[in-house]
């Protein structure tokens, strides 16, 4: 892995950090992004040819097809950010979970929390959202959790807690898994990464990215269903 995926790219950083500097020291609401950050759609070119657009379609209703996975993104996925905490774009991560998922025979369905960034809280919507009872929440950053309709919120099937060592291969594996699960099959769990230092590395890093995140958040607006696309 080089140095450019390793660490968010000092552009991209930069800019991330003046602006929530800018917003704190101002004392103002965030400022209103070019692309969806409210409402319907947004879309921006991913790092390589890939183009990521996601569209709000109405309120999220509960699925009822038992071959389904619904996943459910943050507030600032594909709104205002557009790639992870280590510069994989998030539309190379959503082509890798649905590969998964598609691989195992399964339908996905895509949609928004604005109540809440956190995402065991967004993954546990999802499953009780989706006719299989099976959903998968993913953070901008990159956080990810397997989650069951019928377990407590603070409980998963699956955590990937370490977005700085979370890859490609792993969030196909995330989705394939997340089928297996819906099959009422029992995977053997995707191998988690440890890395002691990931944690102080990127630590201010995550801080920035959650405080984007949060400003997003309505605890007034209804989950939203999603169109999801990746050209």
């Amino acid at each position: 892995m080089n140095e450019r995926n390793q660490l968010m790219d000092e552009k991209t950083l930069r800019a991330i950090i003046e602006e929530v500097l800018n917003e704190v020291s101002a004392g103002s609401a965030p400022s209103k992004a070019p692309m969806g950050i409210n409402g319907r759609s947004g879309s921006t070119p991913a790092a390589g040819s890939r183009t990521l657009t996601v569209t709000e379609v109405g309120e999220a209703k509960p699925g009822t097809d038992p071959r389904e996975i619904l996943i459910a993104l943050s507030p600032a996925f594909g709104t205002t950010m557009f790639q992870t905490i280590t510069g994989i774009p998030l539309a190379d991560v959503v082509r890798e979970i649905t590969a998964g998922i598609e691989e195992e025979g399964l339908r996905y369905r895509f949609i928004r929390l604005y109540r809440t960034a956190d995402v065991g809280f967004i993954a546990h919507e999802a499953a009780k959202l989706s006719g299989s009872g099976i959903g998968i929440g993913i953070q901008s950053r990159g956080t990810t959790v397997i989650h069951q309709k019928d377990l407590p919120p603070l409980s998963n099937l699956e955590l990937f807690s370490q977005a700085p060592l979370i890859d490609l291969p792993t969030f196909r594996a995330i989705g394939k898994n997340a089928a297996k699960y819906a099959k009422n099959e029992s995977p053997t769990p995707v191998p988690v990464k440890n890395d002691q230092m990931a944690r102080p590395k990127y630590q201010a890093i995550a801080a920035l990215l959650h405080i984007k995140e949060t400003q997003l958040l309505d605890p007034r607006k209804k989950t939203q269903e999603l169109r999801v696309e990746v050209r």
